[in-house]
């Protein structure tokens, strides 16, 4: 096993799972940051821990619903039209793989890091004092028409089948039964208790205090322009403020690597994918499960101190523009399932860019220019979800340990 001193490029989820297992390992670690630590897409997003969330966006169909959805106005999936050749090359190479065996592959792949962040949440809760209103209630799918509850039992025997993962089904009034904040009248919904969730922001807060407490030294601010090395191999990261010197590199920048392409001596095939949430304070009559709009593409998240709406996708580049469009369509969405949609006050609208792969999968790898450089990025909308199972794996990877999970499906040269 080896280890010396290493520096995490991005003070997300990703990053700082990276940080926490590599200290803990005995790595000297140094974290930078180009902006706040805890911030960008790990901040507001719905806090959803999901082993449910096997199959990927490629899923037969998905291609038809992605092109007609250019074409409507307010549609939860949008693309902003501009000439961007990575960016429709990227949709082309999407397209191509929505059929049912390449989502099998890329559902395998994903379900293996589901898994073991799982149950390695459960152990990082265990031994250390982080309190992120952690709940393990699961996810309840909701769906407004019987057609959609239909469409979804195909998907739940798919899951059930092939992942070994069944939901409990709830029928017009058992839902409500189930879960009274729901308005009366809805086909159904599917329960998959394996799922938990959490508070972003705390969680991040938290574990910030934990790795510095592990001697992890966090800095913000920092923007990272490149790598500083000859033979294959970096000696120093080249920062806004100077060159930061280390035996070993982790790059977890989400949707900004492929700003690092021409360092890391790949193409890094990540497209920003805009989301958003509104947090607000509970609702009187506020849901107790987390709860999926299934054919509304809106999620809702109950915390012990807020209450979150959140999704939807936008392709708009690196736009900073917060969409009031996008937002009003995560209230219209809850206002038709819910008794009380909404809380106040509202204490934040929020968007982040999501690094999303056009086969869903993210990249775990060893730079193929740089030997000492690893790449943790492209986790889609699962950041969260696969967090601590990719901490652990690039520890592995990096000292010199047999890997937890198969690291084959994350390869950086599947991409040719």
């Amino acid at each position: 096993m080896s280890t010396g001193s290493v520096v995490v490029v991005g003070g997300g989820v990703i990053g700082t799972a990276c940080a926490y297992y590599l200290s803990k390992t005995g790595w000297n670690v140094t974290v930078l940051d180009k902006g706040k630590h805890g911030w960008g897409c790990s901040h507001a997003n719905c806090g959803y821990v999901s082993p449910s969330h096997v199959l990927p966006l490629t899923v037969p169909g998905a291609a038809r619903e992605a092109f007609f959805s250019l074409f409507q106005r307010n549609a939860p999936f949008a693309v902003r039209p501009r000439f961007d050749p990575a960016l429709w090359g990227w949709f082309l190479r999407f397209m191509a793989r929505c059929n049912r065996k390449d989502m099998l592959v890329a559902a395998r792949g994903i379900q293996a890091l589901l898994n073991s962040s799982r149950s390695l949440y459960d152990q990082l809760f265990r031994e250390e004092p982080i309190d992120c209103e952690w709940q393990t209630l699961g996810t309840l799918f909701v769906l407004q028409t019987q057609a959609g509850m239909e469409h979804f039992a195909e998907r739940n025997k798919l899951l059930a089948e092939s992942f070994n993962l069944p939901a409990k089904r709830f029928d017009g009034a058992a839902l409500n039964e189930l879960e009274p904040a729901l308005k009366p009248g809805l086909a159904g919904g599917w329960l998959y208790e394996s799922d938990a969730h959490l508070r972003p922001d705390r969680l991040m807060a938290e574990w910030r205090r934990i790795i510095e407490g592990q001697g992890v030294i966090v800095r913000e601010d920092c923007e990272v322009q490149g790598f500083a090395g000859t033979n294959g191999s970096a000696r120093a990261v080249v920062t806004s403020a100077g060159e930061l010197p280390a035996d070993a590199f982790v790059v977890a920048t989400g949707a900004w690597t492929p700003f690092l392409n021409r360092h890391l001596g790949c193409k890094i095939p990540i497209q920003p994918g805009k989301g958003y949430s509104i947090t607000m304070a509970r609702p009187a009559r506020c849901p107790t499960y987390p709860i999926l709009l299934e054919e509304h593409h809106v999620g809702i998240t109950p915390m012990k101190t807020g209450y979150r709406l959140g999704s939807t996708m936008e392709f708009a580049g690196y736009d900073t523009t917060l969409n009031r469009q996008r937002l009003q369509l995560l209230r219209d969405g809850a206002r038709i399932y819910l008794h009380e949609p909404f809380g106040e006050p509202v204490t934040e609208e929020w968007f982040g860019w999501r690094p999303m792969t056009y086969d869903s999968l993210p990249i775990i790898d060893r730079s193929p220019a740089l030997a000492n450089v690893h790449i943790a990025a492209g986790h889609n909308m699962l950041g969260l979800s696969m967090a601590t199972g990719t901490g652990k794996l690039v520890t592995e990877l990096m000292s010199g340990q047999l890997p937890h999970v198969d690291p084959t499906p994350y390869s950086v040269r599947r991409f040719g």
